[in-house]
């Protein structure tokens, strides 16, 4: 077999595994729990709490731009803050249209590297902002953990996982900051030369700490306003979950959504939700399955914010 097609049917052979985990999972949960029975739980005095959430998500998108933007160093100030915001829109549009989490980054960095000729700077900048933000949010697992324990017997095999990712997570970012230490094979570089720009744009972030670090507080403040959105999926349900509670279950569920097993952890994230919140805080599963349905909702709106900037875009 061709080198071509092994890859071709390799990536084939992916994506149906991700298809299988992804409609199996769903097909497990709704035989479980019947969506009408779920969406039942969605009442007329949840709008408030959706307005928050939508409100909640621009914020977030905000602190976004404003990271990248300033990953960026001098070249970012030389673009305006809503062009950032407008391509962060872009790319969750593409997250939610491609089977993989990463390819709304792949394609605002490119989009925006072509545009402002800075590919290289641009990628370095969307990766440590990625990889920043889930050591935020491992940060604040690692905080709350201890009064959750308090009061639930969280299985020990969740735990071990998030700890495991964390140590990657923080490998990866210390790691990232070296990568001009690295010697590529002159081979490669001539084949890829595109290479060597991404090494010393990692690296620039060594001889600025301070942008470094402020994207660290960005990641902080993204954590919170992630968590609010999450305490507020079941406000809107009318359930109050405790903070901590939320903070903890919210980092096991993206964890295992990051798996790329399924397309964007559909199938995994609503099992996962129902076994936490039903099996070891007793709420009805419906109510939790309605709740996380509307995680769905954000989505759509950040979908629509970048199906506008590629309509304004496309040439």
């Amino acid at each position: 077999m061709q080198p071509d097609n092994r890859k071709k049917t390799t990536k084939m052979l992916f994506t149906a595994i991700k298809v299988i985990v992804t409609v199996g999972g769903l097909a497990y949960i709704l035989n479980k729990i019947p969506f009408f029975d779920a969406i039942s739980n969605w009442k007329p005095s949840a709008l408030p709490w959706l307005l928050f959430i939508l409100f909640l998500t621009v914020v977030l998108m905000a602190i976004q731009a404003n990271r990248w933007r300033g990953l960026l160093l001098e070249d970012g100030k030389k673009v305006k803050f809503r062009t950032f915001y407008a391509y962060i829109a872009l790319g969750y549009f593409f997250n939610n249209l491609l089977p993989s989490g990463f390819g709304g980054d792949a394609v605002k960095t490119v989009a925006f590297g072509r545009k402002f000729g800075n590919t290289a700077n641009s990628v370095a900048a969307i990766a440590i902002s990625r990889v920043m933000g889930l050591i935020a949010m491992f940060l604040s697992f690692f905080i709350a953990i201890p009064f959750v324990l308090i009061r639930y017997q969280v299985p020990a095999h969740y735990t071990i996982t998030v700890s495991a990712v964390a140590i990657l997570a923080l490998v990866i970012i210390v790691g990232s900051l070296f990568l001009d230490k690295i010697k590529i094979p002159d081979k490669l570089v001539q084949k890829v030369p595109f290479l060597l720009k991404l090494q010393q744009a990692f690296a620039i972030y060594r001889s600025h700490p301070k942008a470094f670090w402020l994207s660290g507080l960005d990641s902080v403040w993204l954590q919170i306003v992630t968590i609010i959105i999450h305490y507020a999926y079941f406000r809107a349900v009318g359930i109050d979950v405790n903070i901590a509670v939320i903070t903890v279950f919210t980092t096991i569920m993206v964890t295992f959504t990051m798996l790329p097993i399924s397309i964007n952890g559909i199938g995994i994230r609503e099992n996962v939700q129902v076994s936490l919140y039903t099996g070891l805080l007793g709420i009805p599963a419906d109510v939790v399955l309605a709740s996380t349905l509307l995680s769905y909702l954000p989505l759509l709106f950040q979908a629509a914010q970048g199906a506008i900037v590629l309509l304004k875009i496309r040439k």
